[in-house]
């Protein structure tokens, strides 16, 4: 049953995410691996740092402070994208999001399994990350640089949860306002069948 042991998984990563604070400009190797455990089981990320540097950099800092654990993904949109990047732990989001990094050229195409930062502008990666679930090249003109592919596990990705669709003002899923607000409180209550995020570590 994808809740089993819920409870459990949001108290840990509350009480973790009350630790965690953004630290400084962290340099990422050249090539790393990332796993992820999920509600619906595991997939592995190869990042380029290449394809865009600050994004590398950023994702491997979220990762290495156990930033990620308890998110939901709460933005599954069948065919289109997977995304998340908002905490259980609202405080959390909100430090985060005072940390945008700088916008990292395009240097390779938003094709199916790549991972690049969600944004809302210039300047506005903080945490949010997305997966393509399809080839979405005209996402490249709009500024979205992919920093890395799933490598193994598409499966699973491609098996979270698009029951409830995008949020509002375009469907009636999760509101990312709220997610972001209230955390695990929100979609617990509202979202219960959300595909929610153990753990994600950076490989050996």
């Amino acid at each position: 049953m994808k809740w089993t042991g819920l409870a459990l998984l949001l108290a840990i990563g509350l009480v973790a995410g009350s630790a965690q604070m953004p630290a400084g400009p962290r340099l990422s190797p050249q090539q790393y691996q990332v796993g992820c455990h999920t509600t619906s089981g595991d997939f592995t990320i190869a990042v380029h740092r290449e394809w865009a540097p600050h994004g590398a950099d950023r994702f491997y800092e979220l990762v290495a402070s156990g930033y990620y654990s308890g998110n939901a993904l709460y933005r599954v949109i069948a065919g289109f994208v997977a995304q998340w990047g908002l905490s259980p732990n609202p405080a959390d989001s909100a430090r985060w999001r005072k940390k945008p990094i700088p916008d990292d050229a395009v240097a390779h195409s938003n094709l199916a399994g790549t991972i690049a930062f969600a944004a809302n502008g210039p300047r506005s990666r903080t945490a949010e990350v997305f997966i393509n679930l399809r080839d979405n090249k005209q996402l490249d003109k709009l500024g979205f640089a992919p920093f890395g592919e799933v490598i193994g596990g598409m499966d699973t990705v491609r098996e979270f949860s698009s029951a409830y669709g995008d949020g509002p003002p375009h469907g009636h899923g999760p509101d990312p306002r709220l997610v972001f607000s209230q955390g695990a409180a929100y979609w617990t209550a509202h979202f219960p069948r959300l595909d929610v995020i153990y753990y994600c570590r950076v490989l050996p």
